[in-house]
């Protein structure tokens, strides 16, 4: 909670990242936010009022991932509403006819945001979303301890470039 409320300020990128694990974290613990106090809590050090803080934050996530049937996968209703304005942003860059450096970014970013659209359930996935998707899996495989390929990390250099330049042009 503490730091979705930091990234949301910072980055949306990086929020949007975040909130992608927070939810593969809530389904992990099998949307059992007592759970999640009990066993994921405590390693933060979080003093009283933190900890409720935080045990309500994740129920009230649980609470919402049940209602918008997201238990299993999918994005919550705020998570998706946040990559919408994300899009929305991207596509009113892209018609700016002043954002040069933003259009150029785009063109060396689209043959890898069409190689990701191409693969299993991403064809009806807006481009950013698949930007943030790609950034996402590249954060999981980091955590697993894995090693990317040098062919994903130079696909992911100009996805990243485009995200940075769309949060720098943010009115």
């Amino acid at each position: 909670m503490f730091i979705a409320q930091k990234l949301r300020g910072q980055s949306v990128s990086a929020y949007l990242v975040y909130m992608y694990q927070v939810e593969d974290l809530v389904r992990a613990y099998g949307l059992d936010a007592d759970r999640i106090a009990a066993e994921y809590l405590p390693r933060f050090g979080y003093d009283e009022t933190q900890m409720k803080e935080a045990k309500e934050w994740y129920e009230s996530l649980a609470r919402m991932m049940r209602e918008e049937g997201r238990e299993e996968s999918g994005h919550l209703r705020v998570v998706q509403n946040t990559l919408d304005l994300l899009e929305d942003h991207h596509r009113e860059l892209l018609a700016d006819s002043d954002e040069h450096e933003y259009r150029a970014a785009y063109y060396k970013a689209l043959p890898h945001i069409v190689a990701l659209r191409a693969q299993g359930n991403n064809k009806d996935k807006q481009e950013m979303e698949n930007c943030i998707d790609a950034l996402y899996g590249a954060t999981v495989l980091r955590m697993q301890g894995k090693e990317l390929s040098a062919g994903t990390k130079a696909a992911l250099q100009p996805i990243s470039d485009l995200l940075r330049l769309s949060e720098e042009n943010k009115e």
